[in-house]
């Protein structure tokens, strides 16, 4: 379902306040020990923190990967998603220009690992586990959901994912990636870099979320756009776009949010049943 929302309808939460506990566990490292000794930079980087109710059981979980462009930014926890009743990861990865793709795909799907491996030992359902981010981290959670390759590596199968969210992330290859190969920023690419080349009927449910496509960055709503129509002819049963009106490429996170809890909770739903 494609869709335009304006800012009355983004607005309004599903989901109620809890009166509940969490605590925080900052820094937590997603490689194994020798992984980390092996590697100066990894051992810096490729650290998550652990937002989690304490007095729950069977609680979703969000994988937030930040935005930045893939050459800067650092993991949060947005203030948006804290006491919602889920648990949130937020992620941090390896940078270009010091590691070039698919070194940074690798560390989103590592710590998406992890989160798979540890959530349960925290109280989480490890089959409510949703994959999400802005921007650069939209496009490297897209990476991850769709090529099943990155998380073939730990054995996990990436359609066990319960959502695969992305914020305005792009669905060619990313402008960074590129880059890195010396190909013009106007030069798109849909290759073995982009999520788009990934297409297929059998993905979890993929919820595509842009700003305004006369606001948005460079070609970011028609990339979404497109990405929508693929999944559909390719034969995916739960793709759905929304279009943020008014919104640009970073204004539109904000009312993305309550869309996130709201698909969330759709899928808890779908669950129970």
């Amino acid at each position: 379902m494609k869709k335009s929302l304006i800012i009355l309808s983004v607005f309004l939460f599903s989901f109620p306040l809890f009166s509940q506990e969490y605590q925080t566990i900052s820094n937590v490292h997603y490689y194994d020990e020798k992984t980390n000794k092996s590697d100066v930079y990894i051992n810096e980087r490729c650290v998550l923190d652990v937002y989690v109710p304490t007095n729950v059981k069977n609680f979703s979980t969000i994988i937030w990967f930040h935005g930045g462009g893939i050459t800067g930014g650092e993991k949060h926890i947005p203030e948006e998603l804290k006491n919602k009743g889920v648990a949130i990861i937020a992620v941090n990865y390896r940078l270009s220009p010091k590691v070039k793709a698919p070194k940074y795909i690798e560390d989103a799907a590592a710590a998406t690992a992890w989160v798979f491996k540890n959530i349960k030992t925290y109280g989480g359902n490890e089959d409510l586990i949703f994959i999400t981010g802005h921007s650069a981290g939209g496009y490297l959670a897209s990476m991850v959901g769709l090529d099943t390759f990155y998380l073939n590596k730990y054995q996990i199968d990436a359609n066990k994912l319960a959502g695969i969210i992305p914020f305005s992330g792009q669905m060619i290859s990313h402008f960074t990636t590129r880059k890195e190969k010396g190909i013009e920023e106007l030069d798109a690419r849909i290759d073995e870099m982009a999520p788009l080349h990934f297409i297929r009927a059998d993905a979890a449910p993929l919820l595509l979320i842009t700003g305004d496509r006369e606001k948005e960055l460079l070609g970011r709503y028609e990339e979404n756009a497109y990405m929508w129509r693929m999944m559909k002819l390719k034969g995916h049963k739960q793709t759905t776009l929304y279009e943020l009106q008014g919104f640009d490429h970073g204004g539109m996170a904000v009312p993305a949010f309550p869309l996130l809890l709201n698909e969330i909770k759709r899928v808890e739903k779908l669950q129970k049943k």
